[in-house]
């Protein structure tokens, strides 16, 4: 008998201490106001994982469930990297303008929110706006209880040059940057009291020292009712968060959270900066080992005059930068370019990639624009 996949599961939502587990009850029960949420599980665990928690879900958060394993395949035309890569939703998920939703990688250690807007544009918000959502809120409660605990951002090349601006000169948070891989973003956050890493594909967390966990509970306990409010919102926050490896159901919790906290919607989390117009591209070489990189793979030490070329390049355009840098495991080169325009990073990323085929050894036909 051929299987049909069930209609989307809706998770009912009841009061309960365990989940959204120690967050204020108003962060999901102001004013009765329901949050639905849509998530692609990517036909993988998480859709068994978040069935098995709806009855600990507080009241306001509606969550449905899309791609949950009973027909398609994992990853298949769903899931967050797809959603990513194509700028567009998963199949299996229909969407309405002005609805919140997010996709699961089919592991469940990687999310990313998306929406359409009025005019039916989509608009992706990935780990780099999740950072800057959680890293903001978190100071913001720091700044509450008057303590120096020191607060700082991972991130990678692949950042988005807006994000890092909006961190630093808006939010006035440090970042850091290491190279691609969450074991390099973790182990820079554990030299911080508190340190928040996303990749921008959506794989991250948020680490607290021993000590700074200990300080947090002390304030919560002991401090005047303003700042013991702020601090048990922090200690219960760091109950949310799994701080041992990216987890995209705690993840998703947390952002729920804090956008029902500080009353955002989907398009004002979004609005906090526009991301700058980017395009990756890959290039075919006969031995990729022939690319060696420094300052966290974004200058290009080898081969000879690649990294001038590209410095060169970037000149020639409006708020531009690049980068490359070897597959880890095949023989191509990855090259990063963003500009003030989508017509500009397409150009300049193309540039970038034609100098890496004439200087690193391409291999097959020279690199052609087709965007």
């Amino acid at each position: 008998m051929a299987s049909t996949e069930r209609p989307p599961q809706k998770v009912t939502t009841r009061s309960s201490p365990r989940l959204l587990w120690s967050l204020p009850n108003r962060a999901f029960c102001g004013g009765g106001e329901d949050r639905p949420l849509k998530v692609d599980c990517a036909n993988g665990i998480g859709a068994l994982k978040l069935r098995e928690m709806e009855n600990y879900f507080s009241q306001g958060l509606s969550v449905q469930l899309f791609n949950v394993g009973t027909t398609g395949k994992l990853n298949h035309l769903c899931g967050a990297d797809f959603v990513k890569s194509h700028q567009k939703p998963p199949q299996g998920m229909e969407m309405k303008s002005n609805e919140r939703c997010c996709s699961f990688d089919g592991d469940a250690d990687r999310i990313v929110y998306y929406y359409y807007d009025t005019d039916g544009h989509f608009h992706l918000i990935d780990g780099d706006k999740i950072a800057a959502l959680i890293s903001s809120f978190l100071k913001e409660l720091l700044l509450e209880i008057g303590e120096s605990l020191n607060i700082g951002v991972i991130q990678t090349a692949y950042a988005n040059g807006s994000s890092t601006r909006y961190l630093e000169e808006v939010m006035k948070v440090p970042v850091h940057c290491t190279k691609t891989g969450v074991k390099h973003l973790h182990h820079k956050a554990q030299e911080f009291d508190i340190g928040v890493y996303f990749e921008a594909n959506g794989h991250g967390t948020v680490l607290f020292s021993k000590a700074a966990e200990m300080k947090i509970k002390q304030l919560a306990k002991e401090s005047e009712d303003k700042k013991r409010k702020a601090a048990k919102m922090l200690e219960n926050i760091i109950d949310l968060f799994n701080q041992a490896a990216g987890d995209a159901i705690s993840d998703m919790l947390v952002v729920e959270a804090v956008l029902a906290l500080k009353g955002l919607t989907v398009q004002q989390w979004d609005a906090l900066y526009t991301d700058l117009p980017n395009r990756q591209l890959k290039v075919k070489v006969a031995d990729r080992q022939v690319i060696s990189t420094t300052d966290a793979e974004r200058q290009a030490v080898t081969p000879p005059g690649l990294q001038e070329a590209v410095n060169g390049l970037v000149k020639k355009y409006k708020l531009s930068r690049a980068f490359v840098r070897p597959s880890g495991t095949e023989d191509i080169v990855r090259v990063y370019a963003e500009a003030d325009s989508q017509e500009s990073a397409d150009s300049l990323a193309h540039e970038v990639s034609l100098a890496v085929f004439q200087l690193a050894g391409g291999v097959g036909e020279s690199p052609q624009p087709n965007f």
